[in-house]
This record gives structure tokens, C-alpha cells and sequence, in this order.
């Protein structure tokens, strides 16, 4: 574990790029997927997975990765972002995104990524590892969520909400007092409406409450609405009722001897309510070939600098070894 006395100077993001290539991905289902690549063509090969689930993929996440170094894939899960129908929870579950990410990597001529993914990226990433540890030789993983019930339970029942009663109250002053009973399970109800318009201040609400708590020092800047929130609000709620589609509690923990043997680095704000530390040092222990690093000011979100030269310093150093 690194510091905060043994921090090296702070990397900056790379700078903007643009995709050099672009496409919509048919994975069946009647679902396509958004999918670009970034950097340099024959460089050694990466994948960015987007949180959420349901959050599409950013410019930002281009940045991170060496553009003379590196070909870098980025691409919109199943409904959201670009990719198509939007906010599609029908065929929308962990292990079609699994098989997606193996279309993509077929579909582009790639043998091996190294794969980075941040808070639900995290999750995919580690899903991904363990069904097809022999096309991953690293893993960069930034915010861990595993999908456990009790993380579930810290951010929609009882422990963030007791740092953010503000925050809670805006999430939770909508719902009768019966649905504040289960507030998840509540906000996956009203978001199954078929009328977009009739659940937009359902999805608005539902994002505000991950946005407000997202980093350490908030910019203070206007809470974001639209299709965006649509998509994250409905699939991440599809999601977690269903416990992210796993079969047991904290399965990719418990499972960790699948991809273990893997070199890896796990980032960590330590300030992080979204996805407490305590998970990420679980992770850790199971893990002895990944290189753990708390980042002492920040929160949960990749745009905070400390945690964006964390994973910068990973990715440098991944193309390093593997070039």
C-alpha cells in the first residue's frame, strides 16, 4: 500500500483525443452497441468499462491511457449512451455483458487487453477476468463495487444517508411512507413506467442523490437531467434488485482465486461513500498480486486528480511491462 508521505508527483491526463474508429455493434437481442477506438492503432490493446450500470462511456476515460502507447476500446453497455434502444432493461443482465465485451474483443482482432474499470466498470471488469482470465494479462480497477448486498444496502438503506441526511431527504421526500420502507425497490417500481416523461423526475431524483456524493469537494455546478439519468436511473435499479445478476452474495470475492493470478492495481479514494474502502481492501486480501493505493483526497469520482494519476501511473506502468 502506498502513502500519502510515499505519493510520487501527480501524472496529468492525457490530452483530448477523438476515436479513429467507430461502429454499431449488432449483439443480438435486438440490442447494438456504441463502440469506438482511441490512440494509436497497433498499440497494445485496452478496454474502458463505464460505471453505472447504465452511466455510457465519457471522453474523460480516453485520457487515461498513453495515445502513442496504447489502442484503447471504450464502448456504451446495453441500453445507454449511444448504443441502442435506450434504456432497454429486456436481455440486460451481467452475463450478456460479459459476452459482449468477447464480441467486441473477436469483433476488433484482439488476443488480450489490459482492462480498466471504475465503481460498476469495476464489477464487470472482475466478472469478465473470472469467466475469461486468458485475454486479460492486467487489471486496473478504481472504486470497487462488487455488488453485495451489503453495499447495496449502505447507499440505499442505512449508512450514507446518515453522512448525506440532506441529500437522502431529496432522494426520499417523493416516496410515500411505505415506499421509504425500501427505497430501491421502490424507485425500480415507479421507474418501470413505460411513459418516459411520466418517470423523468423519478430518474432525475435518482441520480442527484449518486451525483451529490460522488466527490470529495463537489464543483457546486448544476445537478445534470435528461436521457442520461433516464438510462442510469432504470438500469441501475434493474440491476440491483436483482442483486447484479449473481447467483451469490459477494460472488466475485468469493471467487477470486479465478482471477487472482492476475496482476493488478486497485485505486481507492479515501473518501469514497459511494463504494466504501472496506470492499476494496476485502478485495485485496484475496488478491496478493494486485498493488492496492488509497488515494488520501478524494472521493468516488475518476475526475478527481489524485485518483485520475492513480490510474494513469497504472496504465503507464502496464505498458511498460507488457510492450
Amino acid at each position: 500500500m502506498i502513502s500519502p508521505h510515499d505519493q510520487p508527483a501527480r501524472k496529468p491526463l492525457y490530452p483530448p483525443l477523438s476515436p479513429h474508429f467507430t461502429t454499431m455493434l449488432d449483439v443480438g437481442d435486438g440490442h447494438r452497441l456504441y463502440v469506438e477506438e482511441c490512440g494509436n492503432a497497433d498499440g497494445l490493446p485496452a478496454l474502458a468499462l463505464h460505471g453505472g450500470p447504465g452511466g455510457g462511456s465519457s471522453p474523460l476515460m480516453r485520457r487515461f491511457f498513453d495515445p502513442d502507447r496504447y489502442k484503447t476500446v471504450l464502448f456504451d453497455q446495453r441500453g445507454c449512451g449511444r448504443s441502442t434502444p435506450h434504456s432497454q432493461l429486456e436481455a440486460n443482465t451481467t452475463q450478456h455483458l460479459v459476452a459482449d465485451i468477447e464480441r467486441i474483443r473477436e469483433a476488433r482482432g484482439i488476443d488480450k487487453w489490459v482492462v480498466y474499470g471504475g465503481s460498476w466498470g469495476s464489477t464487470l471488469a472482475l466478472a469478465y477476468a473470472r469467466a475469461h482470465p486468458d485475454r486479460v494479462p492486467g487489471l486496473i480497477l478504481r472504486g470497487v463495487f462488487l455488488g453485495s448486498q451489503a453495499e447495496l444496502d449502505w447507499f440505499y438503506r442505512a449508512g450514507a444517508n446518515a453522512l448525506f441526511p440532506d441529500a437522502w431527504d431529496a432522494l426520499t421526500e417523493r416516496l410515500s411512507s411505505q415506499e421509504r420502507e425500501d427505497v430501491l425497490a421502490a424507485y425500480h417500481q415507479r421507474l418501470l413506467n413505460p411513459d418516459p416523461a411520466a418517470r423523468r423526475d423519478d430518474a432525475d431524483a435518482w441520480a442527484a442523490w449518486e451525483s451529490s456524493l460522488i466527490a470529495l469537494l463537489p464543483d457546486g455546478g448544476p445537478v445534470a437531467t435528461g436521457p442520461r439519468n433516464d438510462a442510469i436511473s432504470r438500469i441501475e435499479t434493474h440491476y440491483f434488485v436483482n442483486n447484479c445478476f449473481f447467483e451469490r452474495d459477494a460472488e466475485l470475492l468469493l471467487d477470486a482465486d479465478r482471477y487472482n493470478h492476475l496482476p493488478g492495481v486497485i485505486i481507492q479514494g479515501r473518501y469514497d461513500v459511494i463504494t466504501p474502502a472496506r470492499t476494496a481492501w476485502a478485495l485485496s486480501k484475496a488478491w496478493p498480486k494486485a498493488r492496492f493505493e488509497f488515494v488520501p483526497d478524494a472521493g468516488h469520482s475518476a475526475g478527481e486528480p489524485g485518483v485520475a494519476d492513480a490510474i494513469i501511473r497504472a496504465a503507464d506502468a502496464f505498458a511498460d511491462q507488457f510492450r
